[in-house]
This record gives structure tokens, sequence and C-alpha cells, in this order.
């Protein structure tokens, strides 16, 4: 015999002895307490075996510590007849034709029980983009907060507006061929003045806001009592010479440059025109659009060539820089985008300027998702708004804020020929989150 196995025996057995009080411990002697033993193990190892059952767990325990038993799981089935029971299958009739009308076998036919649960056929239907969901959903909230939106049908646009007015050096990079895209034919429009049509869609739009009485307003006939002609001079002059308190880029100004057609880098060339309107009638308001801008841009998974632009302008009285971070956090807010960054920036046309940053779990980085700022004195009084209105501005792109609410990593699968069709139709709700 194994010599460490008979040891291990004989201490196990030895200690199921004193535990039994069969034996005792004299010196190095063990001394006999009874004149027999009964091995109940041994009847309950062959109950085990008989059996293969084992009704005390406390003492099948113990035998499997002592590697005398394992158990094994044992499932057993039993097969009777059922009701329905039968040699053939049944045959289930799923739909009802006018032969068995007919001929009455519809009385005694099996019939197959309606899936009320079952999912239909897909529809080939028409989807909306998870783009056009959330611009609506940008709108609702930027409606609710008391904005009034911009009319943007003007993708093309000068130098002027979308440039000059906006106090852009005609030396900016931004305005490099690189950077913009310039229209060939043609090449240049006339000095600025009044659009009829965007002037009337805006007056439309601000019925809801304010009164239509003319003689209250002052609001009819806005184009008439703005001098695009002074305007001009004034940028001009803000520009080569310095006016408004500022010293200017000091430069020849170019006419020519400044009647350049462009596909618009920014609605901000949008927000530029309102505000100058404003000046017909200075008074505290808030105007917002959504729509395209065109940017020569290296295409990668943030950055495209087309895309659309949030932009937004607040003008009050006593408007300050923190004021602006607290209407960030809130409008973001409403978005469900919080813990927001903000970081110092430079635009030629606001002073200060700020970036705004949301974390986009799916790239792990902060995302610059907006832009904002107090725009400049040389800008707003060259308009011919007074001194003590501040407005604030601020834009964004509205393909961040959907990459991040939906998880989106590239924005090439969200807008442009890579989109995938069963993405769009499998986004039917709007993913913005709602406290």
């Amino acid at each position: 015999k194994d010599p460490a196995l008979a040891s291990k025996s004989a201490k196990i057995g030895q200690g199921k002895a004193f535990a039994q009080k069969w034996v005792k411990k004299d010196g190095d002697s063990l001394v006999s307490l009874v004149d027999s033993v009964e091995d109940t193990t041994r009847q309950l190892l062959q109950h085990v075996q008989t059996n293969k059952t084992f009704s005390d767990p406390k003492q099948l325990k113990d035998f499997q510590k002592r590697q005398l038993v394992t158990t094994q799981k044992v499932i057993t089935y039993s097969a009777r007849k059922g009701p329905k029971w039968a040699l053939e299958m049944p045959v289930e009739v799923t739909d009802l034709t006018a032969d068995m009308l007919a001929n009455g076998s519809w009385k005694t036919a099996n019939f197959k029980p309606y899936n009320f649960q079952a999912l239909g056929e897909p529809q080939m239907a028409g989807s909306l983009h998870p783009l056009g969901k959330v611009r609506e959903e940008f709108r609702k909230i930027l409606f609710n907060m008391g904005f009034t939106e911009m009319p943007t049908s003007r993708f093309v646009d000068t130098g002027f507006w979308n440039f000059d007015a906006l106090f852009v050096p005609q030396q900016h990079p931004a305005r490099d061929l690189q950077d913009t895209f310039y229209v060939s034919d043609p090449p240049s429009a006339g000095p600025p003045g009044p659009d009829p049509a965007a002037d009337a869609a805006l007056a439309e739009m601000e019925k809801s806001s304010f009164s239509a009485d003319p003689e209250k307003t002052g609001r009819a006939n806005t184009a008439k009592s703005l001098n695009y002609e002074q305007y001009f001079d004034n940028i001009r002059k803000v520009h080569q010479d310095g006016a408004f308190g500022s010293i200017g880029y000091r430069y020849p100004y170019a006419d020519a440059e400044t009647k350049r057609l462009v596909l618009r880098t920014h609605t901000t060339a949008v927000s530029a025109y309102c505000l100058h309107r404003l000046a017909a009638d200075p008074r505290p308001c808030k105007y917002f659009s959504i729509d395209r801008v065109f940017r020569n841009e290296t295409v990668d998974a943030t950055h495209l060539a087309e895309f659309h632009q949030v932009e937004g302008v607040i003008a009050d009285y006593g408007l300050t820089l923190g004021g602006l971070q607290a209407f960030m956090e809130k409008f973001f807010g409403a978005m469900g985008l919080t813990d927001l960054k903000f970081k110092p920036a430079y635009n030629p046309y606001t002073e200060p300027s700020m970036e705004i940053f949301a974390y986009h779990h799916g790239l792990k980085k902060l995302v610059e998702i907006g832009n904002s700022g107090m725009f400049r004195p040389e800008m707003l009084l060259a308009m011919g708004l007074p001194e003590d209105l501040r407005c604030y501005g601020f834009g964004l792109s509205l393909e961040r804020p959907t990459m991040i609410k939906y998880k989106i990593s590239n924005i090439r699968e969200l807008l442009g020929h890579k989109v995938d069709l069963g993405f769009i139709e499998s986004n039917a709700a709007v993913r913005l989150d709602r406290e």
C-alpha cells in the first residue's frame, strides 16, 4: 500500500474514532473504550450505491470532504399522450379561401392561431435624417427661449456681409482660396443694399413677437430708413483708418474685394444683415438661424466642406461675458450636454471670444461644439446701433452635437455618400435628452 495514503486514511479513521468516543489516548498508545463498533459509514455508502440518493445534506458534505462520494446531476423525462396526440402532424390552415367558403370545409379546418405580437413586413418608407430631427429640436429650444428665426436663403453672399461687416480684414487667411469657395460666374455683385425678400421674411417671423401696428413698432419700411451707403463708408473707414474708438487695420480698403461673391462661410453674414436692420429700431431682441455653410476644409472624421451652422444673436442692454456663459450652459443643458468647457479664443468680430467644448464618449475626448463672444464695438457702432446696446453672438455646428448624441465617431457617416440608410431608418426617435 501507498504509505502516504495509509497515513492519510489512518488519520481520518483515528479522528472519527475519537469523535465517536471509541478510543482514547493513553500516552503514546490508543485504548479502546467499546467492545464492538457499528460501521455506519459503510452502511450509508451501501445505501448510496443502491439508491443513488442521500437524504442527509450534512452527512453528504462530510462524505464529499472525505472523498467517499461525488455528486452527479441526473435529468429524467417522462412522455405520455396529450389531448392532441396524433400519429401524423396536423396541418394548420393559414388562409381562408373562396373554395373553403363554397364547400364548407372551413367549418372543420384547423386554422393557425393569429399572432398579434408578430412584427409586420418592413415597409420601404422615407425616414427623417438625424440632422433634420436634431435641427427641429434646436428650433424648439430656441423658440421656447424667445428667439426669432432669421431668413437664410442666400447661400451666395458678398465679401462685404460675409467678411467686411464682421470686421474681418481683407488680408485675413480665412479669405484665401484654400479656405473659401469663391463664385466665378458672376464673380462679383454691387455694393451692399436692402434685401426685400429677407426683410419681408423677417418681418413675417417677427409678427408673433411684436405688434403689427407700424406706428408703434417702427418696423414698416425698415429698409427705407437705413442708409446703406453711409454704412458702407463706415465699414471702409473703420478698416482703413480706424473709427468708433478703434485704430482699425490701417490698410488700403479695396471696394472690389468687398463685392466678390462667395459661398457663405458662416451664417454670421445673415446676423450682420439683421443687426444692421435693427439699427432702424434699436431694441432688445434674439435672433437665430440654422442652415448650410461652406468652407474649403480638409475632410476628416470631424470636418466637412459643407455643414450646418446654428447661429444665435442676443441684443440687449448691460450684457456681460458671465451672462453669455450662463446662457450657453442653459442652452446646451436643454440638449443634455453638461460639464461644458470654455476656452479663450480669437474672432475678428467678437471680443472677448470663447470656444465651447463638450466630451464625446465615442472619441473619448473633448470636442469643440461651438464658438461665442461679444460683438466688437467697431462692428456694431458702424451699423448705427447705440453704444449701450451690446450683442452676444454664438455659433455651433449642427453635426457635432448630433454626433455626440447618436455616438457617431465619423462625421462622414452622418452626412455625405457614406451614410448608412439603415442607420437613418433605425433611429426614428430624437436623441436629445430632456429633464
